[in-house]
């Protein structure tokens, strides 16, 4: 068996990897840039981009990690090509969206088509549907780090941001484990927090009180933008999340603890994974 991890040097597909490198498992590691991936010893690190499956070292591949090639206008083309150039493969796990549970206009198509893409091409599927990543805190690191301050807007919007090692622990049990076939698990973290809670939150896994300070709709975009540097598409995709928990509260969904048997990851242990990055 071998399982191929597409993604294998981001946030989940890391995880992924690491978990299964952990398990003993096989894993065959797809990167854009293999010289710059750090990965566990053992694995296999090949070379490779969903944007061109006819590229991709899928010989003796039965088993896939898969994303959606969401960067391109042809994410759907292409992941029926990859399912194509595949002989051996008979499961795919695929990273998908909440969006498409919840069928939110605007956020779910491209995730829901891709779905509909693998489920007809006769391999066992699950579908892994996380919602909010507790890594898209990262944004607050900088004003962590300097002022011991969350700066952002909505402090009463709540959310239930998931960890990434939640993540990437469903999909190694859909890929290890019988049982998942034709299952599609919408992943939230345990808790339903609002921001100025999720501050407090980071705060006990960092050993150290961080305050809260409410922004404007107008001054957290324009701060992504100017001063955590990201593009205005991705500052407004975030900006986004925030708008809409606001409006409408995220649930704590089940799912995690009913694949593993355990509660998921709390977002203080995730302050506490990432000391580093904030502080």
């Amino acid at each position: 068996m071998t399982i191929l991890v597409t993604g294998a040097t981001g946030t989940i597909g890391g995880a992924v990897v690491r978990q299964l490198a952990t398990a003993g498992v096989p894993v065959r590691a797809l990167t854009r840039n293999p010289a710059r991936a750090v990965l566990p010893a053992g694995v296999e690190v090949v070379g490779g981009d969903l944007t061109r499956p006819g590229e991709l070292p899928l010989a003796g591949v039965t088993a896939v990690f898969l994303l959606a090639a969401i960067e391109s206008d042809g994410a759907v083309a292409h992941a029926q090509a990859f399912l194509d150039r595949a002989p051996d493969l008979r499961r795919v796990v695929f990273l998908s969206s909440s969006a498409v549970t919840v069928k939110r206009p605007g956020s779910y198509e491209l995730h829901h088509d891709v779905e509909r893409v693998i489920e007809a091409s006769g391999v066992a599927w699950t579908h892994v549907r996380p919602g909010e990543f507790m890594s898209n805190k990262l944004v607050w690191a900088r004003t962590i780090k300097s002022d011991g301050v969350v700066r952002a807007p909505y402090p009463e919007a709540v959310g239930a941001p998931v960890h990434e090692a939640d993540v990437a622990e469903v999909a190694v049990h859909a890929l290890l484990h019988e049982g998942h076939a034709g299952k599609a698990y919408t992943l939230s973290g345990p808790e339903a927090l609002t921001h100025r809670e999720q501050a407090e939150a980071i705060g006990r896994g960092l050993g150290r009180p961080i305050g809260f300070e409410q922004l404007t709709y107008g001054q957290a975009r324009a701060s992504l933008i100017r001063d955590e540097g990201l593009p205005w598409d991705v500052a407004e995709y975030l900006m986004g999340y925030m708008a809409q928990h606001a409006e409408e509260p995220a649930d704590v969904t089940p799912d995690f603890e009913q694949v593993t048997g355990t509660p998921g990851r709390t977002l203080s242990t995730w302050a506490t994974d990432h000391t580093a990055d904030l502080t």
